[in-house]
This record gives C-alpha cells, structure tokens and sequence, in this order.
C-alpha cells in the first residue's frame, strides 16, 4: 500500500500532484454546473474545492503549486487579449474614456472603504488592512508589490498574506454577487441589453452596404470609373455592370453611360452621396443575366499574405476579379484599398468562375491550416509578456519601482499582438474552440491553486483570532464601491450591462468573476469591457498598495 500512501500524500509526487489538481477540477467544474436560485458559479467553483481539498492536507510543494498558479494566469489573460485585441482600441475611442473613469472611481473607493475601516477600528495594523484590501479585490500582483514595500521598510509583524488569504474567497463571491445584484436592483432584461448590443454594432457606419444603381446623372456619361470616383471623393467598389444588356467585370477604364446597371459596394455613411451622384436605387437579378458570375467568400490562410493592403494585391487589374468586402471576427468591412489582411479573413470576390479560383490559390483558401494553433505566436507573446511585466517603471519618491506583473505584462502584450501582430509577421489568427480550451484550462489552474494554497490554514484563521472580522470587512471592501459605481455606471452612463459585467470583473483584475460573466453574457462584451479597463486597473492597484504603506506606515 506504499503506492497509495505515496499517491495520497507524498507533496513532492508528481502523481500526487497531477491527480490533486485533476480531483478538484473535475469536481469542482461538476459542481459548479449545479444552480442555486438560478445561478451557477461555473468554474468559479473550482476555486471552493481547491479550498476544501487544502483544508484536509491534500496540498503539494509550494514552489510547483506557485508555478501553475502563474502559468495557469498568465495563459488565461493572454488568450483573453488575443481574442478582444483587434478590437480593444476601437471599443476605447467608443466608450473607454467612461469605462476607465468608472474603474478609477472603484479603485478609488476601494482604497478609501479600506482606509476607513482601518481608522474606525483602531486595533488592525496597516499592513494588514492592505492585504485585507488586496484580497477583497482578488490581486494578487499588487500584494506582491506590497510585500516588497514592506520588505525595504524591514517589516517583521504578521504577514500580509493572512488577511488577503482570508478576504480572497468571500472577495470572489462578492464580486460575483455584486455584478447579479446590479442585474436585479435595475431590473436589467438580457434579450434586450443583448438587443441594444447588437443594435451599437449594426449602427457602425461603416460596415459595407450594397447598391443597384442605374446611372441617370449626365455628367458623368462618358467618364470613366476612375474619374467617377475622383469627382465623387466617397470609395466604393463597382463590382458588375451591366451596359446594353451585357454583363461584366469593370475596371478602372469601363466607361460610365446613361441607364447603365451598376453593382456598388461602399460604407453605410457614403451610401446616401453615392446613390445621389450616379443616379437611383434599383431592382436587378443578377444572377439571371448573359455572364455567368459567381461570388464566393474565400478565407485567408497563406501567411504571406497577413499584413498586406488590399490595394497592394492588385485583384482586378492582375485577375479581373472585384473584393467588395472582408468579413473579420463576424464583422463584415468595406473592402477599402487600405485595408490591411489578416490570416482568418474571409473576403468577398465577385468574377467569373475561372478567375475567382485563381484568387483562391493566392489567398489560400484552405481550412485545415487555421485548425492548428499558431503555437510560436502564442509563446513568443507570453515571453515578451512577462519581459513587459517585469520592467520596473520608477516613479520620483517611490522606493521600489512599479510593475505590472506576471498578469498585466501578456495581457497588454496580447492585446497589442491582436491588434499589430501583422507588421512583425506573426499570424494572431486563433480557432475560437483553441482559444476557449487554453483560456479554460488556464483559469481553472489558477482556480485550483489558489484554493489549495488557501485551504490549508484557511479554517483556523477565520475561526481564530480576527480571522472573521477581517473576513467581514474584506466584504465591505468587495461590495461598496461596486455597487456604487455600478449604479451610476448602470442609471446614468447607461452602460449596456455586459459590458458592465466586463467593467466590474476588469475594475477588480478578477479572472473568475470574468469567466462568470462569459458564460453568463454568451457573448465577448463581457471580455472588451475587462480588457478595456484590465491594463489601467492593475497598474493602479499595484501602485495604490505601495503608495499607502510607503507614506503612512
């Protein structure tokens, strides 16, 4: 029975080890699937059985156990900021400047609700009201950074671990419990946030629009498509014309006549000038004329083709084939010849058979190569991630310098990947079904860790001492300011509640709470407004923490 008892509880066994993380995990994901007044914690779960597990001895060595708990982090936001990066700072110029004032004024009220607690109750050290505060919001990167404050101050009292191990499970539920609280106190209805969502999307002015023009205006009888649109000034893409009866492929030197049919793709905006220029909207059948034409959205595949302009290939002069439009993450775009491609676009061409296959060979147009997972992008990402993270940012009158950690480095990292991966050559194009599996995994390691290194001295610090008052007041920290800010957030901002759910989880860097908010949203708003707010949150809670111990301890 040696094998046993070695499985059991030998702490150094990698089986030990491997097993405990597959028991809690698997129950705890099982468990979390279970709804209690209509609510499930999902994965969150993991995290309660991680702590279960701990408390009945079942641990492993610390240094193994802080290893997957990072890697477990860092894997999960990486996967995040790869996913919403694209369009993270599209999401900022909309609405960012709100989301970060509001995540500021959550941090802010964080720090005063901790402050006030320490004044009110006179007997709790400071330092340790600063881990009570680090582990109410769930940040485990800015106790650490508190930790080193402490260390060059030659702190030797109680470590600032025991009141952030104490906050940390009721600060996840707390979180949680505040973002369904707002839901219920704004009577918030999800078809119809996810209704306005849709609508904020399909109100983009520049997505593309299709028009059947008949050419009535005289002056420009006789000129040619390129003269047409330098006197228009609007781009737009004249796929088919159909002169006398017949049907082709224009180019920038077909001739524009009086009752000509005309097959134009531009942007929403531009729709109203283009029609008022040429002439009036019309009804025609296309497929029903004299050349055959197909049209087919071929994928981008070939890497050598990530990080070109769709002018700079060159379609309709090299294969007489018109792009009318590129369809990226479900988002169609106006095929403007600016628009750079990106391996996982899906771009519209209209031509005949013959040529339409052509481009197809260019681009690539084959599948199988987007099922395997761009692994160096991935890797590459996570290394510079944690370089980033690592850079210590000196601030005047701070001791120690400021990072943004194992968490805020690849996030940031990652979003920039998303959005400018291209012009370094790397392909950022991920399945949804691969970036769901390492964003999954991720999280339910980290869940995992941090409950079994909770777990084990968890129960006699709450039961003991002031275990149970700094648990109490983890939980004033947790909710106040974010059912405050919440509500303003909700009543007078107007904030689509997804995406508060996104702004509450990011405001508190808590990776469970945002795992929460996925499955319960269906959609990626959730993730935007987190990564939105993520990178400005964690600097200031890293700071914040340094800054209180370092001018009042």
């Amino acid at each position: 029975m040696d094998w046993l008892q070695t499985l059991l509880w030998d702490t150094s066994s990698v089986a030990h080890i491997v097993a405990l993380y597959a028991l809690v995990i698997s129950v705890g994901v099982l468990l979390g699937k279970i709804k209690i007044f209509g609510v499930s914690l999902g994965v969150t779960f993991v995290l309660f059985m991680g702590i279960l597990m701990g408390h009945f001895g079942f641990t492993g060595d610390t240094h193994i156990l802080h290893f997957i708990r990072e890697f477990g982090l860092i894997l999960f936001v990486f996967c995040i900021g790869l996913q919403v990066g694209p369009s993270f700072f599209t999401s900022f110029k909309k609405g960012g400047m709100t989301l970060n004032g509001l995540a500021f004024g959550i941090v802010v009220l964080n720090i005063a609700t901790a402050l006030i607690i320490y004044y009110a109750d006179g007997t709790i050290p400071l330092p340790m009201i600063v881990g009570i505060l680090y582990g109410a919001v769930t940040n485990t990167p800015g106790l650490g950074a508190a930790n080193e404050a402490l260390n060059q101050l030659h702190y030797t009292g109680d470590p600032i671990a025991l009141g952030y191990a104490c906050a940390y499970p009721l600060g996840v539920v707390g979180i949680i419990g505040s973002i369904i609280a707002v839901r219920y106190l704004c009577r918030v209805n999800f078809k119809k946030e996810e209704a306005e969502l849709h609508a904020n999307e399909s109100g983009n002015k520049h997505k593309p629009h299709i028009l059947h023009l008949e050419v009535r205006n005289e002056s420009i009888s006789g000129k040619t498509l390129i003269k047409v649109k330098e006197f228009l000034g609007r781009p737009f893409v004249c796929s088919r014309i159909c002169h006398e009866g017949h049907v082709s492929i224009p180019n920038h030197e077909t001739t524009f006549n009086i009752g000509d049919q005309l097959f134009i793709v531009c942007s929403e905006e531009d729709a109203p000038a283009v029609t008022a220029f040429i002439g009036r909207e019309i009804e025609v059948d296309w497929e029903k004329q004299d050349m055959p034409m197909v049209s087919r959205r071929i994928l981008v595949t070939k890497s050598d083709v990530n990080g070109k302009k769709l002018g700079d290939m060159h379609f309709r002069s090299m294969y007489g084939v018109n792009v009318t439009r590129v369809n990226r993450s479900g988002m169609d775009l106006f095929a403007a010849p600016n628009l750079t491609l990106q391996v996982g676009d899906r771009v519209m061409v209209v031509g005949q058979q013959d040529a339409v296959d052509r481009v197809s060979n260019v681009l690539g147009n084959q599948l199988k190569r987007l099922d395997t997972p761009n692994i160096v992008t991935i890797f590459v990402g996570i290394f510079l991630g944690i370089l980033f993270g690592s850079l210590p940012i000196a601030i005047p009158g701070m001791p120690t310098p400021v990072k943004l950690g194992l968490a805020g480095g690849p996030l940031v990292v990652a979003i920039l990947i998303g959005r400018f991966g291209y012009k370094m050559h790397l392909v950022t194009y991920t399945t949804m079904s691969a970036n769901l599996m390492l964003r999954e995994i991720g999280i339910v390691l980290f869940l995992a860790s941090v409950g079994i290194e909770a777990g084990e001295h968890f129960v006699q610090t709450v039961v003991e001492g002031s275990g149970l008052l700094y648990v109490g007041y983890g939980f004033l920290i947790t909710v106040i300011p974010l059912l405050i800010i919440g509500l303003i957030a909700r009543l007078y901002f107007k904030i689509n509640y997804f995406t508060l759910m996104g702004l509450i989880a990011g405001s508190t860097t808590d990776p469970p709470a945002l795992a929460y908010s996925n499955m319960t949203a269906g959609n990626d708003a959730p993730a935007v407004g987190y990564s939105t707010v993520y990178p400005l949150t964690m600097f200031l809670r890293i700071l914040a923490g340094q800054m209180i111990l370092l001018t009042m301890f």
